[in-house]
């Protein structure tokens, strides 16, 4: 299926690896232009010219902290006018809600709600101006089935969620429109260190870990980041104009609700 995004231009943050670099591989080989973003810049450039070598799009890498509004602002004037925002950032550390403070819940809001907010409020006129716009904000399934360690995550991207759900029914009559993707065990470093701090909780090894947690699943392993990146892709393709305001849970059965 050619999905009509062919020489568009996305934004993706935190697209180095894992969720996000899969996001942008698959936007690009659909002809899509990417800036992309991360921290680090060695790992940065090397998924840049990768996506490049690929592809034969063309692929700007910004070193940033997109959480900051500085990071933003590098980003954002590198790919003043996306036609795509892919938001992601990296998630909060699990934890005992004891020994969060003020400054960890901060922390967690600026990342995973309002980094994401910010970023559609730069771009999402200029969508409505070109009438076509597509917004992907990378959550969790943990906005459906919250994890008991990961409650700064559960808070943040929860309240994530209700702002989209409203937001996203102002735009879609415009072509924009605004979802989110959220992604159950996917085989990332993130997952690996959620799985290490369970490991060392019950006494068993990381690698026994993640072979009981990928057993566990109804799929009987752990999705791929190409996987998400394709999904990412179809709910930024021109066919996917009249799906606003959803939460797309990839979690390979895990769960195991009707809604």
């Amino acid at each position: 299926m050619d999905l009509g995004i062919k020489g568009r231009k996305a934004l993706v943050c935190a697209a180095s690896k894992g969720l996000g670099r899969g996001c942008a591989f698959s936007l690009a080989r659909e002809g899509v232009d990417v800036t992309i973003t991360a921290r680090t810049p060695g790992p940065l450039e090397a998924t840049a010219e990768e996506i490049r070598k690929e592809t034969g799009v063309t692929v700007t890498a910004v070193a940033c902290d997109i959480t900051t509004e500085e990071g933003r602002q590098q980003a954002l004037a590198a790919c003043p006018d996306p036609d795509i925002l892919v938001n992601n950032a990296g998630g909060p550390p699990p934890g005992d809600f004891r020994d969060w403070d003020r400054d960890d819940w901060i922390k967690a809001l600026d990342a995973n709600m309002l980094t994401p907010i910010f970023l559609i409020k730069a771009t999402v006129d200029g969508m409505i101006g070109r009438r076509f716009g597509r917004v992907v904000n990378i959550t969790s399934g943990a906005v459906k089935s919250p994890i008991d360690i990961l409650g700064l995550s559960n808070g943040a991207r929860a309240g994530l969620t209700g702002f989209i759900a409203g937001l996203s029914r102002k735009t879609v009559r415009h072509n924009v429109t605004i979802n989110n993707l959220l992604p159950g065990p996917f085989d990332t470093d993130r997952l690996r260190s959620n799985l290490k701090t369970r490991a060392k909780a019950a006494g068993v090894s990381e690698e026994e870990m993640l072979r009981i947690r990928a057993e566990e699943n109804p799929a009987g392993r752990f999705g791929t980041a190409e996987e998400f990146g394709d999904m990412c892709a179809f709910i930024c393709s021109a066919q996917a104009g009249f799906m606003t305001g959803q939460n797309f849970l990839m979690d390979g059965g895990h769960y195991p609700g009707t809604l």
